[in-house]
């Protein structure tokens, strides 16, 4: 035999079939289950319902949404089935409304999507019928006639339809039997019905049992006792001057306010005509809402109403008087709306944080609902102005908050946005929420260089890893987005080898030469380096770096001419007739430096005759001061100071030897070291040439052709050569940059020549190598019009 659970169970599968064929194709879904069917019992397939993919629930969010925001039913996303989340209590749902109906939604987010559906709740007989006394009193006048009929206080059960009160019996007895009559509610209450004349002084009380019986299975009763006294008669019942009141009453009305005042009137007298008020059929939401004066007739409030629990109340009322007889009328009682409910508002979704660059976004789902009804219930939502979103409406009380468009986290990481939803009540009531977005960042900012180049300065000869100077970038990102690293970037120059020159480090941008650095080898050299965040995909930018080496005075002037390291030193020829001024040579003197450690000056230190001779200090030019005397000594030795302008000063010294001759026609063979002769050698040496002349006059001719052979050819010569010229220019002060003119750059090739009829060998320096010099050759001129040595820069 099966028990009474597996029956319910298979009566369940059954609506449910019948429905599933019966609503098929119906907007909305519908979906039954009895109360007290335990949690977790599967209850449909929402996704063969919806004509879903199982996939499409998770993907696009699914999420059951009730009405008043209770979680009733639970979806399985990995499945799509529908099953109860806890059991159900039909008569806390809906207490004595049939059908028991809860509406819901399944809501799908992406894109949004919502399909209603209806959740009806099936009664099941778990309440029994219940009387309010456990004890009637019915009161009956011996002379009422068969067929009269009284009222008895009908049981309340709280189950519905088939489970609620069907029938009622009462004990067998010779003199009543009950009468069942249905109200305009569908509800049934009994009346007692003489079947006999009574007779007081036969039988004064009657005690019976009242059974009232459900319908459902197996059913349940419920029984009260009934005490009937039989009367002496009284005619006059109570009559009540309406049959009907109509009252109405604000829901907000405080707890003891009167509500309506019944009164029936009796002609009767004394006991007869005394009446007092009570309730029937009566329910306990009615009992404990509302209490009756059963003197006064006055119904009054003792519990606060709710419009949104219940919008109206019907009950009977009876009027007895001392004589047994009674009357009856009905009172309705409707409760007025008033504007005491806030709205709601209940967020569905939010999406936080929202990236930067996205396009028009949804932020947030909501769901806005007003209890009141009527004008009370009509709601106005807006967010503020002044934020980049916009309030959209969706389908039924659903909004949306989407962007604008792409927000930029640099000008604003965080917005809080304020919904505000005002109903258009009496007062208005106005509810708020704030709900925060965050902005999340994206590499949408490459790294910005403080300058588009820097120019930075090493002295040379410096230490190697020397920190040079720092190159500094920001990124308006964040995180590892805005995290730089730097780094050197290779150079299209083949002959710098910059990765053995420069190294940077990669966090902070500081920069270091490796080696020394030497200026007259290198004096300035760029390569561009490089900012790169750490974003993906990563950005970068470049800036240019302009490295100027800073020159120190590490070098000492050279002296071009006359060279000093020559096994043979050099002398320089001077006519006894020169003027005051006359050039009689000129020290040419070069530095590798630059800037003021190149600016030279001369300096004359010591000579053979103090005051005969003089050197510009500027140009290095030596010139004499005076006329030359025969007392003078025909040979002269100068020591002159090259010095430099650095500091400290370097300097080198510079030796000349200085011979005093008659003409340049005379022979001279220049040997500084011989010791001092007399002065007369010079015209014995004269005799001998004329001597010589006069011998050999016969081979004159010759010799005079001869000559002008040599000489033609010697000036061709000078002139594929070059004149030897000396420039001069004009310096400031004393001092000369060895990169102008007066003193020559290492840079160029030097000559130094003799001009006129000169008869010795000419020379030259054919490249300003300092550590090799090849030779030098020196020779004295002659002639009317001599010119002297000069130095030739090209």
């Amino acid at each position: 035999m099966k028990t009474g659970w597996e029956h319910r169970q298979r009566q369940v599968l059954l609506i449910l079939i019948l429905l599933g064929v019966a609503g098929a194709g119906w907007e909305p879904h519908r979906y039954f289950v009895l109360e007290e069917t335990p949690g977790g019992t599967f209850l449909a397939d929402l996704v063969k319902d919806l004509g879903l993919e199982v996939a499409e629930l998770a993907a696009r969010g699914a999420q059951v949404v009730f009405e008043d925001n209770e979680s009733r039913l639970q979806l399985d996303l990995q499945t799509g089935k529908l099953v109860l989340n806890e059991k159900l209590d039909r008569e806390k749902l809906c207490g004595s409304t049939e059908p028991c109906v809860t509406r819901f939604q399944v809501l799908l987010k992406k894109p949004l999507e919502i399909f209603r559906a209806e959740l009806l709740v099936g009664d099941i007989n778990d309440h029994s019928p219940e009387f309010p006394e456990r004890e009637m009193t019915v009161k009956i006048t011996e002379n009422s006639p068969i067929g009269a009929v009284f009222l008895l206080k009908s049981a309340q059960d709280l189950d519905v339809g088939n489970n609620s009160i069907k029938n009622y019996s009462l004990s067998t007895n010779s003199h009543f039997h009950v009468s069942i009559r249905n109200r305009g509610d569908g509800r049934k209450y009994p009346e007692l019905v003489l079947d006999k004349e009574l007779d007081r002084e036969e039988q004064a009380e009657f005690r019976l049992t009242l059974t009232a019986l459900d319908g459902g299975s197996p059913p349940r009763a419920g029984t009260s006792r009934i005490r009937i006294i039989v009367l002496d008669v009284n005619d006059n019942a109570p009559e009540f001057v309406q049959a009907l009141y109509q009252v109405q009453i604000l829901e907000n009305s405080p707890v003891g306010s009167l509500v309506a005042k019944v009164w029936a009137k009796d002609l009767d007298t004394g006991t007869n005509g005394e009446v007092s008020y009570s309730l029937l059929h009566s329910s306990q939401e009615m009992s404990k809402t509302f209490e009756l004066n059963a003197m006064s007739g006055e119904i009054r409030l003792i519990k606060t109403l709710d419009f949104e629990t219940a919008s109206s109340y019907e009950v009977d009322i009876e009027a007895s008087d001392g004589g047994g007889l009674s009357g009856k009328c009905s009172v309705s009682i409707q409760v007025m709306d008033v504007n005491d409910n806030y709205p709601e508002l209940t967020i569905s979704s939010l999406t936080n944080p929202i990236p930067e660059n996205s396009p028009e976004t949804e932020v947030a789902l909501f769901r806005i609902r007003d209890r009141d009804s009527g004008e009370n219930g009509r709601t106005v939502c807006s967010i503020q102005d002044g934020v980049p979103f916009t309030l959209e409406p969706s389908v039924e009380n659903f909004y949306r908050i989407m962007t604008e468009g792409a927000l930029d986290r640099e000008s604003r990481d965080e917005y809080n946005i304020t919904i505000t939803v005002t109903d258009l009540g009496t007062p208005r009531l106005k509810t708020q929420h704030t709900i925060t977005v965050q902005v999340s960042d994206v590499n949408d900012n490459a790294p910005v260089f403080t300058k588009t180049s820097y120019t930075l300065f090493v002295q040379e000869n410096n230490s190697p890893a020397l920190h040079i100077g720092t190159i500094s970038a920001t990124d308006s990102d964040s995180g590892s987005n805005a995290h730089i690293t730097y780094s050197v970037l290779p150079t299209d120059d083949p002959q710098l080898a910059l990765s053995s020159l420069i190294s940077i480090n990669a966090d902070n941008g500081q920069l270091f030469v490796l080696r020394a650095l030497d200026y007259e080898a290198l004096q300035t050299f760029k390569f561009r380096v490089g900012a790169t965040d750490q974003g993906s995909p990563t950005l970068s930018t470049q800036a240019l770096v302009r490295v100027q080496v800073l020159d120190i005075n590490d070098n000492a002037p050279f002296v071009l001419y006359p060279l000093q390291n020559a096994s043979v030193p050099c002398t320089e020829l001077l006519p006894r007739a020169a003027e005051p001024g006359y050039l009689v040579t000129k020290v040419v003197a070069v530095d590798r430096d630059s800037g003021q450690n190149a600016w030279l000056s001369f300096q004359l230190l010591k000579a053979t005759e103090p005051g005969l001779f003089s050197v510009w200090a500027h140009n290095g030019e030596v010139r004499i001061s005076r006329l030359l005397s025969e007392r003078d000594s025909p040979k002269h030795r100068l020591l002159l100071m090259v010095k430099d302008n650095g500091d400290p000063p370097r300097s080198v010294s510079v030796t000349l030897h200085v011979l005093v001759v008659d003409g340049f026609s005379q022979p001279y063979l220049p040997l500084p070291e011989v010791a001092h002769e007399p002065a007369q050698d010079e015209y014995v040496v004269t005799l001998y040439l004329v001597i010589a002349l006069a011998s050999v006059s016969s081979l004159f001719l010759l010799f005079v052709l001869l000559f002008v052979g040599v000489r033609l050819c010697r000036r061709a010569r000078a002139t594929s050569l070059g004149g030897c010229s000396v420039p001069e220019g004009h310096f400031p002060g004393h001092l000369v940059d060895v990169s102008g003119t007066g003193t020559l750059s290492q840079n160029y090739q030097y000559e130094v020549c003799l001009t006129g009829d000169s008869q010795s060998n000419e020379f030259r320096f054919l490249k300003p190598m300092f550590s090799n010099i090849l030779g030098q050759n020196c020779g004295g001129q002659s002639g009317d019009n001599p010119s002297f040595p000069s130095i030739l820069g090209i």
